[in-house]
């Protein structure tokens, strides 16, 4: 019976890693801009590889009996660094001189977009 509920939730979640897999790849090749198209792999194919390498671990654990440290350091290195990468790539598209970065919406603050404009001080300084 332990087996079965080990294979049950390697199973489960391997599938719900597949889904977000899949949701990520297709949001990636369909969705129009750049700035939603970066939106799609940095969070959903993140929880698929991580709903993958969750699964590794449970499964070598638990029928091995052995606790896989590389699963556990590639899970911890990828939920690091996969947010820190959009944020560049979304940060160089703005400042890139696009029509999409020109029609941003207002902050409701008398700053601005830090990296687009000036606020009232810095204009009169400069």
């Amino acid at each position: 019976m332990i087996d079965f509920l080990i294979e049950l939730v390697v199973a489960l979640l391997i599938l719900a890693g597949s889904f977000f897999l899949l949701v990520g790849s297709y949001g990636l090749a369909k969705l129009p801009t750049l700035m939603q198209r970066l939106h799609a792999p940095t969070k959903a194919t993140t929880l698929g590889v991580g709903g993958l390498l969750v699964a590794s671990m449970v499964y070598f654990g638990a029928v091995e009996g052995r606790f896989s440290f590389h699963e556990l350091l590639i899970t911890v290195f990828l939920f690091l660094t996969a947010p820190i990468t959009a944020h560049m790539l979304a940060k160089a598209h703005i400042l890139r001189d696009t029509p999409e970065a020109r029609r941003l919406p207002p902050t409701g603050r008398p700053a601005g977009w830090a990296t687009l404009e000036t606020g009232p001080e810095e204009a009169e300084r400069g």
